[in-house]
């Protein structure tokens, strides 16, 4: 195979944080980013929470909305344990 031909079958991504195209190989230390500093920039904002991974509603929220602490102590309170039950 010719230079070229496997310089044009090289895999490049473009950088997240600056969108410089980086080549993906084992040369490329801080692959997918073109840099160290490119690489602290993106870490940093998954530390700040500017960055995440969305995953729907928010359970415990809807948990906390819907229980209601009278059922959750009568049902308790059912229970055969006598840890459960008031003195």
């Amino acid at each position: 195979m010719a230079n070229n031909e496997q310089e044009s079958r090289k895999m490049k991504v473009d950088c997240p944080t600056c969108k410089t195209s980086v080549e993906w190989t084992s040369a490329s230390e801080f692959r997918p980013f073109c840099s160290k500093r490119c690489q602290l920039i993106d870490l940093g904002q998954w530390a700040n929470e500017e960055n995440a991974i969305p995953s729907g509603p928010n359970n415990q929220e809807q948990l906390a909305s819907s229980v209601d602490i009278e059922d959750v102590e009568a049902m308790l309170i059912e229970q055969e344990q006598d840890f459960f039950k008031p003195n």
